[in-house]
């Protein structure tokens, strides 16, 4: 795993997310087919660049991610 890497997944993150509003863990693992740490990796990118934001939901057993207009 590389800089590389890490960043394409985020480009494939962050076009799931501009293409709905708020996803969950299960709909990006499923939409962008990376795994779960790949994913991660993906949204510490993103987060640190500012360009998303995490919202609970309302049961608390998942973390909803939104990308931040």
């Amino acid at each position: 795993m590389n800089t590389e890497t890490i960043g394409t997944w985020a480009g494939l993150t962050w076009n799931a997310l501009n293409e709905a509003d708020v996803l969950g863990m299960k709909q990006l693992k499923k939409i962008t087919k990376l795994k779960e740490k790949e994913i991660y990796a993906a949204l510490g990118w993103l987060a640190r660049e500012g360009k998303v934001a995490f919202d609970d939901c309302e049961d608390e057993k998942e973390i909803l991610v939104r990308l931040v207009q």
